[in-house]
Order: structure tokens, then C-alpha cells, then sequence
């Protein structure tokens, strides 16, 4: 037990430092992420510190500030000399991103670090895993396909319930929220993340 313990705040710092790096290579200050994003200075200074856990709604607003894809939190190093050429990813290199406190966790399956504008995850929701009540948007166009388990997906104010086999695609400027509502078996979709511009 005490092993998972340890896991959970090293992810956390591993993205607040991701966050930091790239707020600082955009010459941008705390005070200037916190008026484009409405989070407080503090709440992202304990985020950039590995201090708070982030939800996927306040990691989606962050990417949008940022100029990068979700993919782009990763906690992955700017991309080295053969990191924009890469097209492989093996399975034991996947980068992740755990959002433990919501049952969540990621694995970016496109290659880390990258400029692209597609990626590809694969999300594992926990039994009652979801993004949260709110609802919330961000750049891009995002599609999916439910490999197993169920998922309830909600976009503007309309809801579907997903299972094995069922797809979907939206804009992600339509407010949207995603959660599992099973008690007991795990939801496991391939998701597919495409935004407009990254600079």
C-alpha cells in the first residue's frame, strides 16, 4: 500500500513540472496563467510544485493557455532531435498521466513529446471514474471508441451511455464531461485528441 502512496505525488510532480517548463519557455508569468485560465495564482503554484492534483478539466484549461494538446502535459521533455521524427511507440515507453483522485489515468500512445496535432490515448476509467460535474471545453476535435467496460458521455446537455464497441466524435468546444458509471468493472476507451494549432 505504501508503494501506490508514493506513485501518486511523484506523477503529480512530474506534470507540475511540465506545466512550470512550459509556462517559462512562453515567457509567461503565474499571474498571466491565472488570468487566462481563472485559477487562482496559488492553486497554480501548488500545481506547478506537485502540491495539488489536477483535475482534467483544469489540465484541459492549462493545455489551451499553453498553446499545446493535453498530450503536451505528459510531464515528457521538449521534443530532442529525433523526438519530432519519431513514429513508434512501444507499449513499455508509453507516457502517462495518472489523475488519481478521479479515477482516471491516461496512456499516450502517440509518440511523447512531439509537435503533432493528433494524438492517441488510452484511458482507463476506475469503477465511478469520472472528469467531475462540470462540464468543460477546450481546443481541438476529439473522437473515441469504447474497447470495454461502459462509459456515459455527456456533450452540451445531452448524455449516452456507451459500451464495448460504441464510438463517438464531438468538437471539444462543445462543453462535454465523460465518467464510468459502473460500480465494479473497469471502462477502457481509445481516444483520439486533434487540436487546431499548437504553438
Amino acid at each position: 500500500m505504501s508503494k501506490p502512496a508514493k506513485a501518486k505525488p511523484a506523477m503529480d510532480v512530474a506534470v507540475g513540472q511540465r506545466i512550470r517548463d512550459l509556462r517559462r519557455s512562453r515567457a509567461m508569468s503565474l499571474e498571466e496563467v491565472a488570468a487566462r485560465t481563472r485559477l487562482s495564482i496559488g492553486f497554480l503554484s501548488q500545481i506547478e510544485r506537485g502540491l495539488s492534483s489536477p483535475s482534467l478539466r483544469v489540465l484541459a484549461t492549462l493545455a489551451d493557455v499553453l498553446g499545446v494538446g493535453i498530450a503536451g502535459l505528459f510531464g515528457a521533455k521538449e521534443s530532442t532531435k529525433t523526438a519530432s521524427d519519431a513514429i513508434v511507440t512501444r507499449e513499455a515507453k508509453r507516457a502517462k498521466l495518472n489523475l488519481w483522485r478521479t479515477g482516471i489515468s491516461k496512456q499516450l500512445l502517440s509518440p511523447a513529446g512531439s509537435e503533432g496535432r493528433l494524438n492517441l490515448f488510452l484511458v482507463h476509467m476506475e469503477p465511478g471514474g469520472s472528469t467531475g460535474d462540470e462540464l468543460y471545453t477546450h481546443d481541438g476535435e476529439e473522437a473515441g471508441l469504447v474497447l470495454s467496460g461502459k462509459m456515459k458521455l455527456t456533450v452540451d446537455a445531452e448524455s449516452w451511455m456507451l459500451k464495448q464497441g460504441d464510438s463517438f466524435r464531438f468538437s471539444s468546444r462543445r462543453p462535454h464531461r465523460f465518467s464510468n458509471p459502473s460500480p465494479d468493472v473497469k471502462a477502457v476507451v481509445l481516444w483520439v485528441n486533434c487540436v487546431s494549432a499548437v504553438s
